[in-house]
């Protein structure tokens, strides 16, 4: 038969003291938990709107519903809905809050867009064709000379960097000067018209180089100043002649130059970027023939780009 057994005295007593010990043990996690809630401050809580009461205090709140004559919240510290009587919120407290909290947000939101729309134009600004050089008007990519007519951009060719039916020899050799009286030499480019043309006088040019090649022993374009960095252009007027255009004239005595006469136009120039230079006129360009050319330690390098203006057509209607 079978007996059941009971429990001694000591099992007893040790099976008490583990019971105590656990009640004890979670009654002071929960009083713990309870004294953080309590002792909580609103900034521990998700951030939500204030509801101010008239005693001076708020409560933090998802939302709230008034219904008559009681207001019903939804509390972000206790996670639950609650009610209390709608005379006794601070109105005027509560909408200014709101107002203001508002405004707070629509700058902050204006802050971020205006971060974002700046940062994105940094990032813009290292792609080549993004240099604004004018309202609407933006650079092209590439190396080379440019013109800015207006909200047009061009790009200047190089004379005689093209061989011609006429088999023109290279560009170093057209423009060697070409004696015709003894002592005296003219500089001159074939043709008597340039073929890019434009129509008005207020021009500005932007000049963007090349990056920088190690193989390359001298640089296309150097300043021949020491103390200064960037590309040495002069703006020449061209005096059109039988089949060419002459860019200067040269006096010389058994070899020596002594002189040199050219039809000069004065610039200023300006670093706008990385290898980018902007070049601003002095004055308006009368219709005729022009080219810019480099300057070098010992005088000009004919290595020019040219351009012609021509007058503004004028209309003839009858009124």
């Amino acid at each position: 038969m079978f007996r059941a057994r009971i429990p001694t005295p000591f099992v007893l007593l040790s099976l008490l003291g583990l019971f105590l010990t656990f009640a004890a043990g979670s009654g002071l996690a929960q009083q713990d938990a309870s004294a953080a809630k309590a002792g909580a401050s609103p900034e521990a809580f998700p951030k939500g709107k204030k509801l101010f009461l008239k005693d001076g205090s708020y409560q933090i709140i998802r939302e709230y519903q008034r219904n008559g004559d009681h207001v019903r919240y939804y509390s972000l510290e206790r996670g639950d809905w609650e009610e209390i009587p709608a005379s006794m919120i601070d109105w005027d407290a509560t909408l200014k809050e709101a107002a203001a909290e508002d405004k707070a947000a629509a700058a902050m939101v204006d802050k971020i867009h205006k971060q974002e729309e700046a940062k994105r134009m940094d990032n813009v600004a290292d792609i080549d064709a993004s240099l604004q050089v004018g309202q609407g008007v933006f650079l092209p990519s590439g190396d080379g000379m440019f013109v800015v007519e207006g909200k047009s951009v061009k790009l200047l060719e190089q004379v005689g960097s093209q061989t011609k039916k006429d088999k023109l020899r290279t560009f170093e050799q057209i423009m060697s000067p070409v004696p015709i009286v003894p002592g005296k030499q003219v500089v001159v480019i074939p043709g008597s018209h340039a073929t890019l043309r434009l129509t008005s006088g207020t021009l500005e040019f932007y000049l963007r180089e090349p990056p920088p090649d190690p193989d390359r022993v001298t640089p296309i374009l150097k300043s021949s100043r020491p103390d200064q960095s960037g590309p040495d252009v002069e703006l020449l007027r061209a005096k059109v002649v039988h089949n060419g255009r002459q860019l200067a004239s040269i006096t010389s005595l058994q070899g020596q130059e002594l002189s040199q006469s050219r039809d000069t136009i004065s610039v200023q120039r300006w670093e706008v970027a990385p290898s980018v230079y902007r070049f601003t006129l002095s004055q308006a360009l009368a219709p005729g023939e022009y080219v810019l050319a480099e300057i070098l330690p010992d005088g000009l390098n004919y290595f020019v780009w040219d351009f012609g203006i021509d007058a503004a057509a004028t209309s003839t209607g009858k009124n």
